[in-house]
Formats: C-alpha cells, sequence, structure tokens
C-alpha cells in the first residue's frame, strides 16, 4: 500500500472485520502452541481482493475529477 491511506466504504470495513475475527477464531482454534497448522491464505486473499477493489475505485475517482 503506498503512503496515501485507503479509503474504504462502511461496507469494506464491516466485511474485513468480518474476515479478521474469522482469521482469529481459526488462530484460536489452531491445537499447536506456535501455530501454523491452519491455513488461512483463503481469507487472506478475500481481504486482499476487497482493498484491491477500493484502489480500483480511487483510481476511478481520481482520474474522474
Amino acid at each position: 500500500m503506498s503512503k496515501e491511506q485507503l479509503r474504504l466504504t462502511a461496507s469494506e470495513k464491516a466485511r474485513i472485520a468480518f474476515l479478521v475475527a474469522r482469521m482469529a477464531k481459526r488462530g484460536l482454534a489452531d491445537d499447536r502452541q506456535f501455530g501454523g497448522r491452519v491455513d488461512q491464505r483463503d481469507l487472506q486473499r478475500k481481504v486482499e481482493r476487497i482493498e484491491e477493489q477500493a484502489r480500483k475505485r480511487a483510481e476511478r475517482t481520481k482520474n474522474g475529477k
């Protein structure tokens, strides 16, 4: 991410918060002391996809002005 803060809509913030909570829940469910056995890449990709949509929207609004 660049120096500029990414502007997210309320819906995007809520979706990311939900996904982060799911990641935390999976992390707690890991039975190893130091973690590492639970795969969270699917949730991380979903967060990245939401952030990419926000970047594209920011570019469209920047070019539209």
